[in-house]
């Protein structure tokens, strides 16, 4: 009789492992999208900054740009794709521009969200992305970038 109570605990033991384990993969496989808030004039009508997102988001899924980023960052070898060009058409269909809205010390301020999508594993990855990515969105509208705190 002991020997089944024994050999019980063992397996119990092993589940919990085993769905501890599992469980540490799921979190680490759920979606995190990760962006850069820009904001916006108030003032400027919702049509006008529609066409400007869209244009803004066609330019930057330009494949030029894209293999820029591509080879700045490495991201062949960091997702684990066999070439350059397979990188170029994953971060393609990654990048995204939405609209949004961020709270400032004066009130909510229109925004455009440009970033990436991913997993949480690859955070590190996403976060270097979007800010590379923010590099050529200055260079797009012409417009200096604020000094970055590092």
């Amino acid at each position: 009789m002991q020997r089944w109570i024994v050999i019980g605990v063992v397996a119990m033991i092993l589940a919990m492992g085993g769905a501890v384990a599992g469980y540490r993969v799921i979190k680490q496989n759920r979606p995190s999208p990760i962006w850069v808030p820009m904001p916006v004039n108030p003032e400027l009508p919702g049509d006008k900054r529609d066409e400007i997102r869209k244009e803004l988001k066609g330019k930057l899924k330009e494949r030029g740009l894209l293999g820029n980023v591509v080879k700045d960052l490495g991201l062949a070898k960091a997702w684990g794709l066999a070439s350059d060009e397979a990188a170029i058409d994953e971060l393609s269909r990654r990048v995204f521009v939405d609209s949004g809205e961020t709270i400032t010390p004066t009130g909510p301020v229109p925004t455009f969200n440009i970033g990436v999508t991913g997993k949480v594993k690859e955070k590190e990855v996403s976060e270097k992305i979007a800010m590379r990515l923010m590099d050529d969105v200055w260079k797009i509208l012409g417009i200096d970038p604020p000094p970055r705190e590092d």
